[in-house]
């Protein structure tokens, strides 16, 4: 659930801090008083939203900040997937504007914003006007219906999208194994030409590293010898004085008064090391110095090489083993060149298969589609009953699409009838803003035992709606807060009524500036609200006590 919002410097909130608590959270206000700002604040922190249209010019900075609870699995698993941080469920969204760049955060962390988006389509559901508008378009009704059958469709549905590709593949292999006659041929003679090339190399792995440094030790071979041999006259290994005879008469020296001292016994034996490794070092040095033979011609064929095999790897791989691995592609492709019409006998076989068996998949997920739709239908008319519409018929209509896509082979359409002897036509042809409202609401009634997302969040659920509809609506909602937080936006009392919390939003004069603040109510604040509400500039007595009745109404309707 959403524990609380906290905005700084957005449009006229100069700084807010709401906490929220469970069930039915109803805001309401005066026209302008701002309630559009909140729903924007948790937009924009979501990550849906734009900071620039809100921030004022005088603000160095934007804050928005969401708490969540959860205990929601999919939104857990999300976050240890990234390695963020969650201590006991608690979810800390925030984002910063500030030098015109804004900065997303999960519990400290910073984070892509199209991250923060993803996880918030697990934490919290916004249904506004545009929510309203999806009801328009079919392709969201077969969301919808999936949703519902979600537990026994699943599965078959994973298999669909995999066999999907499998089948688009094949397909794909078939279109393209078409081509004619001659353009086979021009490839298959092309083909054989790469490949008597590769073969003609004869590369062999690792023989490219090994050349590079022969060829490397023999390009420098006249420096490596000077350099050697400037070494083996400082060490006496060309024959000549140097270090090794100076080290043997130091031992010599030493040698005659070593035995008088322990320490210079020491020194002594020191020094012997030494004579060693250094007459070692020259035996290694005239050794190397004796082997290191090379001639031009061998300097030659070594770059010659090099240079065929770096332009092997321009044509066919960046290394001898990527060349090698393009052989034998290319030596496969010339088999099936060779008995091309067994190659399309089996391309065809394949794709016939990969056919069948998505059709057959697809008819069992249209097949399961069709026993929770009437399940569905039936949920939804009850529902738009208790909503007020009392002469309605909902159903979903099928139709079957030539070819399957990864969700199967069906198109739906919701269709509605809401008044007597009228015919069922889909939604958009019928439906007014504010029964599409409640349609919509009607769904989130029937969806919400399924929905894993434990807040929503109503702005305009209202729109076009009074007296008893008004008060059915708010029934409803009631009835989704039981086992959903809930945040809704309202200007009907009816709605208002029903609140656990209920908070208002209202502009004040702060500094020679007017700002916005949210405040939760008391008990006789909200009944005050509700008279506001129900009666404009003058609050008589009797619209104060037609607002406790309402509310007293409320409070017994939601026991029951």
């Amino acid at each position: 659930m959403l524990v609380s919002l906290h905005v700084k410097n957005m449009a006229l909130i100069k700084e807010v801090e709401v906490e929220f608590g469970n069930g039915l959270n109803i805001m309401t206000g005066e026209t302008g008083a701002g309630k559009s700002i909140v729903i924007g604040a948790v937009n924009i922190a979501l990550g849906t939203g734009n900071f620039r249209d809100y921030v004022p010019e005088d603000a160095d900075y934007a804050l928005v900040e969401l708490v969540f609870s959860t205990e929601n699995p999919q939104v857990l698993s999300k976050l240890e997937k990234q390695d963020l941080p969650v201590d006991d469920g608690e979810v800390i969204i925030t984002r910063k504007y500030k030098g015109g760049r804004s900065v997303s955060k999960i519990n400290g962390e910073i984070v892509p914003v199209s991250f923060v988006r993803e996880l918030a389509a697990d934490l919290i559901d916004i249904h506004g006007q545009h929510e309203h508008q999806s009801l328009l378009y079919p392709k969201n009704h077969l969301a919808i219906l999936d949703e519902f059958a979600r537990e026994e469709l699943q599965e078959k549905l994973q298999q669909c999208r995999i066999q999907h590709r499998v089948y688009q593949k094949a397909k794909r292999e078939w279109n393209d194994a078409g081509k004619n006659q001659g353009d086979r041929v021009k490839e298959l003679d092309f083909l054989q030409f790469e490949l008597q090339e590769m073969e003609a190399a004869a590369l062999c792995p690792g023989e490219d590293e090994k050349l590079e440094n022969a060829y490397r030790l023999m390009a420098n071979g006249q420096k490596i010898m000077e350099a050697l041999s400037e070494t083996g006259s400082l060490t006496g290994a060309s024959g000549y004085s140097g270090a090794g005879d100076e080290i043997s008469r130091a031992v010599k020296a030493i040698g005659a008064v070593r035995s008088y001292d322990d320490a210079l016994e020491g020194l002594g034996s020191t020094l012997d090391d030494i004579e060693d490794l250094i007459s070692e070092f020259n035996r290694s040095l005239s050794d190397y110095m004796d082997g290191f033979v090379f001639d031009e011609q061998e300097l030659r064929q070594t770059e010659e090489r090099l240079d065929l095999i770096n332009r092997l790897k321009t044509k066919y791989g960046n290394s001898i083993e990527e060349i090698l691995e393009s052989a034998k592609q290319k030596a496969e492709r010339i088999e099936i060149l060779l008995n091309y019409e067994d190659y399309l006998q089996k391309l065809r076989a394949d794709y016939e298969k990969s056919r069948r068996a998505l059709f057959q998949t697809a008819s069992e997920i249209s097949d399961i589609r069709k026993k929770y739709a009437k399940q569905l239908c039936e949920q939804i008319r009850n529902a738009l009953i208790d909503l007020n519409f009392l002469e309605v018929r909902f159903e979903i209509v099928f139709q079957q699409m030539t070819e399957p896509s990864e969700n199967g082979i069906d198109e739906i359409c919701f269709q509605i009838s809401t008044n007597p002897g009228l015919p069922l036509k889909p939604l958009g042809s019928v439906a007014s803003g504010g029964e599409l409202s409640r349609i919509m609401l009607a769904i989130k009634a029937v969806m919400a035992d399924r929905d894993a997302v434990e807040t929503l969040i109503f702005d305009e659920i209202d729109t076009g709606i009074s007296g008893r509809t008004a008060q059915k609506v708010s029934e409803k909602m009631a009835v989704i807060a039981r086992n959903h937080q809930i945040l809704c936006i309202t200007h009907l009392a009816q709605i208002a009524a029903m609140a656990d919390q209920h908070y208002i939003i209202e502009k004040k004069p702060a500094n020679s500036k007017t700002v916005t603040n949210i405040g939760r109510l008391s008990e006789k604040e909200s009944v005050e609200e509700l008279a506001r509400i129900l009666g404009g500039a003058k609050i008589t007595e009797a619209v104060l006590e037609n607002a406790r009745e309402m509310k007293e109404l409320a409070n017994h309707t939601k026991k029951y």
